[in-house]
């Protein structure tokens, strides 16, 4: 069959296409026919640490399709997504609602599960509080507005571009930014009534941390999810962290073992899965390529012009 791998070069990550046997499965596995894979930002920066100098591995992390043997049409999280077979943890694979497709399907369980991690495990988002996302066009930051919209509760978004907000805005954003400098916490505290984010995802690095720190209201919460800026480091506010009785933690599966894997599963099923059967979450998909285009949609992303998922048809 056909698959690509990814190695991480001097030049940043680079993708080869393969043909190598088809996976078999194995206890607690199942092997899925994938019709649709969604592509992961991480998964293309060279040191954000999912792909190591050295041998190149499988590429692609998320896919939808049909279990082998059943025809069950399932999504979940799946090394080796982009090619023709991938295999998943039976636990982790997740029936797809009637109403969507697969390429709407492979768009969902990587940012979505992230999300639940960082928006309802982690975050405790209630109804009537604020989210604010750096970041917001980005794949986890469209999925984060959608959940949160779908919670009740109010988003604040920060953009580099105009356009991108203007397209949020038709989904929901409330309040929208645009600004890709630490500059942000006084319009945030403004649109909040003085208090700021309950919840703040910061998914742009450590140039922008301490003007999150600023933007947090008392006992608010913020999820640290991406570095794309490269900054892996920054200053720590202990005043305000202190007397605001901040809560700050990382979202990562990087150390986390099967079952924690599989109970972040059953969290989403439980929270997020309802919202797509009955339509009150539609995925926002920018563009879908053909997998044997893979390099394309990989360039696409790089460019930074999308807003919400791109996705590879298998």
């Amino acid at each position: 069959m056909r698959a690509y791998f990814i190695q991480s070069g001097p030049r940043g990550t680079e993708l080869e296409a393969r043909d190598v046997p088809k996976p078999e499965a194995a206890p607690g596995k199942v092997v899925v026919r994938v019709r649709a894979a969604g592509l992961n930002r991480g998964e293309f920066i060279a040191g954000h640490g999912l792909v190591k100098p050295g041998a190149a591995r499988a590429a692609g992390n998320e896919a939808a399709g049909e279990v082998e043997g059943t025809g069950e049409k399932v999504m979940g999280r799946a090394a080796g997504a982009f090619a023709e077979y991938a295999v998943m943890d039976a636990r982790e694979a997740i029936p797809i609602p009637a109403n969507l497709s697969f390429e709407q399907a492979a768009s969902i369980p990587l940012t979505f599960m992230v999300v639940h991690d960082m928006i309802v495990e982690q975050g405790a988002l209630k109804a009537g509080e604020w989210l604010l996302v750096t970041g917001i066009s980005s794949g986890v930051g469209v999925a984060a507005l959608q959940a949160a919209k779908a919670m009740g509760a109010k988003v604040v978004g920060t953009s580099g571009s105009a356009s991108k907000l203007e397209t949020l805005k038709k989904h929901g954003l409330d309040v929208a930014i645009q600004t890709r400098a630490p500059d942000f916490s006084q319009k945030v505290l403004q649109a909040t009534d003085g208090k700021g984010a309950n919840v703040v995802i910061n998914t742009v690095g450590g140039s922008v941390f301490p003007e999150c720190i600023r933007a947090m209201a008392f006992e608010g919460r913020l999820a640290i999810v991406g570095y794309v800026d490269g900054k892996l480091s920054a200053e720590i506010d202990l005043e305000a962290v202190h007397s605001k009785r901040l809560r700050i933690f990382g979202v990562s599966n990087k150390l986390r073992n099967a079952e924690q894997r599989a109970a972040t599963v059953r969290g989403f099923r439980e929270n997020f899965l309802p919202y797509f059967a009955s339509g009150k979450i539609t995925p926002l998909i920018d563009r879908t390529f053909d997998l044997k285009d893979l390099e394309k949609a990989k360039a696409y992303m790089e460019s930074d012009a999308h807003v919400g998922k791109i996705v590879v048809r298998a």
